[in-house]
């Protein structure tokens, strides 16, 4: 699967408008998705990821959904549609799946279920880049 997701997010990269490689050494990337932007899944994934702003703010961790069709960043309403992303959806025999970019462009976990931020602070904060930016700000 991490091969595929590989194969994936280089297709992706070329492709989107959402260009990773802009965000990396900067930023780690939550990508979630979804069959559709109404799913309850991704809703209710949102609405967690929403309520630790400042936790997610702080671990430099970007949230972008996308859809069969559709992409959008963050929390914001607005949906941008795209027929490129329906060609290189990941995931046809899943309704819902998440993947974690670290700052190096690689993926750090995947799963599809939602993801708690317990755990996906967990991942972050075990990442060794993330252990030296906490002795860092110390």
């Amino acid at each position: 699967m991490k091969y595929v997701a590989f194969i994936f997010l280089c297709c992706f990269i070329k492709i989107s408008a959402q260009d990773l490689k802009n965000h990396q050494w900067k930023n780690r990337v939550l990508l979630i998705y979804a069959d559709d932007k109404n799913s309850e899944k991704l809703q209710q994934q949102l609405e967690i990821l929403s309520k630790e702003k400042e936790g997610l703010s702080e671990r430099k961790l970007l949230i972008q959904s996308y859809t069969e069709k559709e992409y959008k960043t963050e929390f914001s309403g607005k949906w941008i549609t795209s027929g490129l992303v329906y060609k290189i959806y990941p995931n046809s025999k899943n309704d819902f799946y998440v993947y974690l970019i670290g700052l190096d462009g690689s993926i750090k976990h995947e799963q599809a279920e939602i993801l708690s931020t317990e755990k996906l602070f967990t991942i972050i904060d075990g990442m060794p880049m993330r252990k030296r930016e906490l002795k860092q700000k110390n």
